[in-house]
């Protein structure tokens, strides 16, 4: 296979090469958590070339700037517009590496095609204000100007769409973008970059507005502690964002985090059964447990626990897991043994505090299932003050509990470290809007009558607590990956103070 790489001083930027070539003696193997067979490898990133990739990074970002933001757009346009030509290819490429459903597979594509359209827009866009001055024949403005280099690290759940979220909006604010993926989807990203790559050639414009760099943990550090990327932009873990917001804020650098995701439904008496029943399935058990927007926890009241609960597992019952590239299955496997151990463990540690099993979980056998990844969706029963139930558990774990009152509910739901996605499924507009009001949901999503997963790119997406606080995608979020410039302009011939501040010299 061929690979990019990042780039040494021997090497010219944009470059691909071949197996035999590698600068790097350190390779990643990418296995398919389908059957576990081996895909490809990729070449790790040293530091000389980290250092190498930054240099012509900003080389590129002083020419990028320059160009007219429309113009900028109609990059994004030409590569939206190959990425719609390759969506069933990289939808596989997707689901051969990464393991979600190809029908989730295509959705993630699809994302990458809004975005892009979102961004197209938004080059004629990127507006700012104009304020009232106080002073007599003067003008305030605000005015946005790009960062520079944006530093991308993006997580294995969506290893397409979340770097677009950020690279397409960078873009055309005028950035260029190095981009970190997940080393257990290193695959996906190269075949993003190709195109991006061929893209930025017929347009003629430098082949560093786009890079990717391979490898672990370590060249995420990289750029955290790099002064030269004004902003870092993290998908991951709870304990991964941490490290990055210690690493830039200690050279006061941006960062935008998007992290772990706990998130609940809260079901009412009045709930539609027609609308919970696939919200809820599919956000517990969509890309198998493993979306930061998966469902977590189930909030039941008491009238309806039982009603509840017999039509969830009749839903489970219908579900078929197998071979992500076959359409008729639901879901598919887990990423890797880690993610198998730790929902073994979950289950394990939920039951040994009080929690009771629901509908059994557990690792299926058999030649389908042979690489071992494949686990069966599991639903708890338990209480409120269960240990577990602050975790974010990256599978298809579903905990179930009860409440009396909606402020109770709102009391058990808020009471996590998460605070991404939220839902509540009703009828009754007291409760819904009680749900959405400055006493409900602390999350940066709150829906009603729709579940937690999945969501759309005209909204700003992200949470808060333990969450992060970001937001990417749409809204305003483009205002992270710019600086915030205020103007005053004097036209008249005299020159007076603001606050009615008196200086005269002869």
């Amino acid at each position: 296979m061929e690979t990019l790489i990042a780039n040494d001083s021997k090497v010219i930027p944009g470059t691909w090469v071949g197996k035999d070539s590698f600068l790097s003696t350190n390779l990643i193997e990418s296995y398919s958590p389908i059957d576990n067979s081996l895909l490809g490898a990729v070449s790790t990133t040293t530091r000389e070339q980290y250092d190498t990739v930054i240099t012509e990074a900003y080389k590129a970002f002083k020419e990028w700037r320059k160009i007219p933001a429309p113009k900028r757009g109609a990059f994004v346009r030409a590569f939206a517009d190959r990425v719609r030509e390759k969506k069933e290819e990289l939808a596989k490429l997707i689901t051969l590496e990464m393991g979600k459903s190809i029908q989730e597979a295509l959705g993630e594509v699809q994302e990458i095609i809004d975005i892009c359209d979102f961004a197209v827009g938004l080059s004629r866009q990127l507006y700012g204000l104009t304020i009232q001055s106080e002073r007599p024949n003067h003008k305030m403005l605000e005015t946005w100007h790009p960062l520079g280099i944006v530093g991308i690290i993006s997580a294995f759940n969506f290893p397409m769409a979340v770097w677009s979220w950020n690279s397409t909006i960078a873009w055309v604010c005028g950035n260029v973008t190095v981009w970190k993926p997940s080393e257990k989807v290193p695959l996906c990203a190269i075949e993003l970059q190709k195109i991006v790559s061929q893209v930025l050639d017929e347009f003629n414009y430098p082949q560093a507005i786009s890079s990717v760099i391979n490898g672990d943990y370590r060249v995420g550090e990289f750029l955290s502690h790099d002064h030269r990327v004004a902003l870092v932009s993290a998908t991951g873990s709870t304990r991964m964002g941490k490290e990055v917001a210690k690493a830039v804020s200690e050279r006061l650098g941006r960062y935008l985090l998007e992290l772990g995701g706990n998130n609940a439904i809260i079901v009412t008496p009045s709930a539609d059964l027609k609308l919970l029943i696939p919200a809820v399935v599919f956000g517990a058990v969509g890309t198998a447990g493993q979306r930061c927007t998966s469902t977590r926890r189930l909030i039941i009241h008491n009238n309806v626990y039982e009603k509840v609960l017999h039509a969830i597992k009749n839903a489970y019952n219908q579900l078929k897991i197998g071979n992500p590239l076959d359409e008729k299955n639901h879901l598919g496997p887990l990423i890797d043994k880690t993610a198998v151990d730790n929902y073994l463990k979950a289950i394990e540690k939920a039951v040994s505090n009080g929690g009771r099993i629901i509908h059994h979980g557990g690792v299926l056998e058999g030649e389908e299932y042979a690489s071992g990844l494949y686990v069966k969706p599991c639903i708890i029963e338990v209480t409120p003050e269960n240990p577990m139930v602050q975790v974010e558990t990256f599978a298809p774990i579903l905990y179930v509990m009860r409440y009396e009152r909606i402020e109770e509910a709102i009391e058990i739901h808020n009471n996590v470290p998460q605070g991404l996605s939220s839902s509540i499924m009703t009828l009754n507009m007291r409760e819904a809007e009680y749900f959405l009001s400055s006493e409900g949901s602390d999350c940066g999503i709150a829906n009603v009558n729709i579940g937690t997963s999945g969501a759309e790119i005209g909204g700003a997406f992200g949470g808060e607590k333990e969450t992060g606080g970001g937001r990417e995608s749409g809204s305003d979020a483009w205002k992270n990956y710019m600086r915030r410039q205020t103007t005053t302009i004097n036209y008249g011939t005299d020159l007076p103070l603001a606050q009615g501040i008196k200086f005269t010299i002869e």
